[in-house]
């Protein structure tokens, strides 16, 4: 704690009065940053309900967040410190950092909003669908505001910053995937077992989060991106899901959110299982292996024209440094010429094979990618935990490719 006050000390050039101030209300630089984005936040998911919920049980179950919060970042903390793991690879290394990643801080983390959700989850109140995300998003971003607030104490730097401000989402978006399990589990009292396998799908989603943001270089938080971003469609159908079926449940409409009015309105998830089966037609097997071989083409079309414009535009392929996040630039650009080569595939697949649902194109995709994974795993084991990382957001965009197709 001295040297912390005198490292503060130092930081902001304060002495005498001024040092006895900072310590009193210096807090609020790191606490306030964090803790009233968490608070705004809440508020609007708060609202988004149609049928509110009680202020002081959603009051509360932010307050267990932020409690829960302190629990398991001690308890991290601890067996941190009793292995000799960490988070970072510069420490740890690669593998015992993924190793401490995704077997202690992952499952400890969304472990802990759970927990801080239970009390809401068996209280007469949580009686619709759509509580699944409420309640969990409340936990998530009380615990959201405290890890962020450890954060800025502890590096009060741009990256700390940045970090912090993605924190706030992610832990929303991986809530609300096993909350989404618990609304279901509310209105369908047969669907309880699916809250263990979205509870692990969101405690690995977590675990590759932590990966890029905490466990690497700064420049690694470009990863972090897509994952997020694939994280909010999920988080919007499932949202849409759940208030399906309370309109389902209640045999009656209401007024739509302000959210719900301004945003458009992707394809449900009813609609999108619907389009994954083949009902009475025969699957189409010879346009499962083309279509491979075609995402396959695509990826590698996708990769030489990334170079093209990289080199058109004098980007150094050989800069990047994963410590420098300005570095990053030729990384995003290959990026983003991969993940396009998805959707154009899916399309051609899904035209050229004029079937009528997704089934050909996704199974496609799903086997060009276990191609790449199993090709990284053996020649750049570095590169697995981004391709891991990516290829749900890659399969999805096949998916929607195929989706937009003629047929």
């Amino acid at each position: 704690m001295h040297g912390n006050a005198a490292f503060e000390g130092r930081f902001f050039g304060l002495h005498g009065e001024s040092r006895y101030s900072f310590a009193v209300f210096g807090p609020l630089l790191w606490l306030a940053p964090s803790l009233v984005p968490a608070i705004v936040f809440a508020l609007l998911v708060y609202r988004s309900d149609r049928d509110r919920e009680p202020r002081w049980l959603v009051a509360l179950t932010f307050a267990l967040g932020a409690l829960f919060a302190f629990g398991a970042l001690t308890l991290e903390r601890k067996a941190a410190a009793l292995t000799g793991l960490a988070l970072e690879t510069r420490i740890a290394g690669e593998r015992d950092a993924l190793v401490f990643t995704f077997a202690v801080a992952a499952p400890l983390r969304e472990a802990a909003k759970v927990a801080a959700t239970w009390a809401a989850f068996r209280s007469r109140h949580f009686d619709e669908a759509y509580d699944g995300l409420v309640y969990p998003a409340a936990a998530a971003l009380g615990f959201a505001a405290i890890e962020s607030a450890l954060m800025l104490r502890a590096t009060p730097t741009a990256i700390g910053t940045l970090r912090a401000a993605l924190a706030l989402p992610a832990h929303v978006f991986f809530a609300v995937s096993w909350g989404y399990a618990l609304g279901r589990a509310r209105i369908d009292r047969t669907r309880r077992s699916v809250f263990p396998a979205a509870w692990l799908a969101a405690t690995l989603m977590h675990g590759l989060y932590l990966h890029f943001v905490y466990g690497r270089g700064p420049g690694a938080l470009l990863g972090a991106a897509p994952l997020l971003a694939a994280m909010a469609l999920i988080t919007w159908l499932g949202a849409r899901d759940l208030r399906a079926r309370d309109d389902k449940a209640s045999s009656r409409r209401s007024r739509l959110s302000r959210l719900s009015v301004e945003l458009p309105r992707p394809p449900s998830f009813k609609a999108v299982r619907a389009a994954l089966t083949h009902a009475d037609q025969p699957v189409l097997f010879r346009w499962i292996g083309f279509g491979a071989l075609t995402t396959l083409g695509s990826m590698l079309l996708g990769l030489a024209v990334a170079v093209a414009v990289g080199h058109y535009a004098h980007v150094d392929f050989a800069a990047v440094d994963e410590r420098d996040l300005r570095t990053t630039a030729p990384v995003a650009l290959l990026g983003l010429g991969l993940l396009l080569s998805f959707p154009v595939s899916g399309y051609l697949v899904a035209r050229a094979s004029g079937a009528a649902s997704l089934l050909e194109p996704a199974l496609a995709a799903g086997i060009a990618l276990l191609v790449v994974v199993a090709a990284l795993g053996a020649l750049a084991p570095t590169a697995l935990v981004f391709a891991v990382a990516f290829a749900p957001i890659a399969f999805s965009l096949a998916c929607l490719g195929a989706w937009v197709a003629p047929r």
